[in-house]
This record gives structure tokens, sequence and C-alpha cells, in this order.
């Protein structure tokens, strides 16, 4: 059945959750490739884009908790992707020169990403549509 079928199609939780749920689908298909998570993914390219980041502004970049963050940064510190460094009090990760090695293939797999999806919404809706889904988010609370 069609998410637009479904008797519970007006509602923003039930729309937003077969939306996200189908796009977490889509998303995993094209991460496969690197054995890792979108949101694994995504954490591993901002370590590669801004060495020494702390955990909290990933966890802001990210949108996800912070102790959402810690155990992501533990999965990639087990697969020898990043490092943590206490510097003072701060905390800071960088990635490995694996994870460096690894870059081409990660821009690859986001590419994969944003072709399936563009592919199939079409790139000026799927571009109206993430502008959208943007402005809605940081409506609320």
């Amino acid at each position: 059945m069609k998410t637009s079928e479904s008797k519970y199609c007006k509602c923003l939780y039930f729309t937003a959750n077969a939306l996200a749920r189908k796009v977490e689908k889509l998303a995993q298909e094209s991460w496969s490739k690197v054995d890792l998570s979108p949101s694994h993914a995504y954490l591993l390219m901002l370590a590669l884009e801004e060495p020494g980041l702390q955990p909290g502004m990933i966890a802001d970049q990210l949108q996800l908790q912070p102790s959402t963050i810690t155990r992501l940064i533990e999965k990639l510190e087990d697969k020898k992707l990043l490092i943590r460094v206490t510097e003072g009090k701060a905390t800071n990760v960088y990635p490995t020169a694996r994870a460096k090695d690894m870059l081409p293939k990660l821009k690859e797999c986001l590419h994969d990403f944003y072709n399936k999806y563009s592919a199939i919404l079409g790139k000026d809706e799927s571009g109206k549509l993430v502008q959208s889904m943007s402005k809605v988010a940081d409506k609320l609370p």
C-alpha cells in the first residue's frame, strides 16, 4: 500500500516516519559499499573535513544527541577510522590515515545516494523537498 493510501496519510508523525524509513533504506544501500551506516559515514566525513572537531560540535552538525555521537565515535574507533585526543579540557576527534584513504569512496557513496533519490524524485523536486524539510525542522522545537 502506498503511504498516500493509508488512513493516517494526513498525520505528520506517520508520514514523516514512513518517508524516513524509505530514505534510510536508500541511504543504507548507498553506504553499504564502505561497510558503514549513513550516520557513521556522515560523522566520518565531518571529521575528515574538519579534523579536531569536538563531539558537541559534531552533535550539533548531525542533529543527534551527544550520547549517540559518543556511541558512533566508539564504533568508528573500533574500526580504526577515528581517534579521540584529549587536549586540555577538550576532547577532539581526528580521522586516521585509513579514514583519509576512504574519502574518495565516501564521496562516491554520497554522490550515489543523491543520484538515487534524485532519479526517483527529480533533481528540482528533491532539492525543493530538502529545503522545505529544513525550514520545517527549524520551526519545530
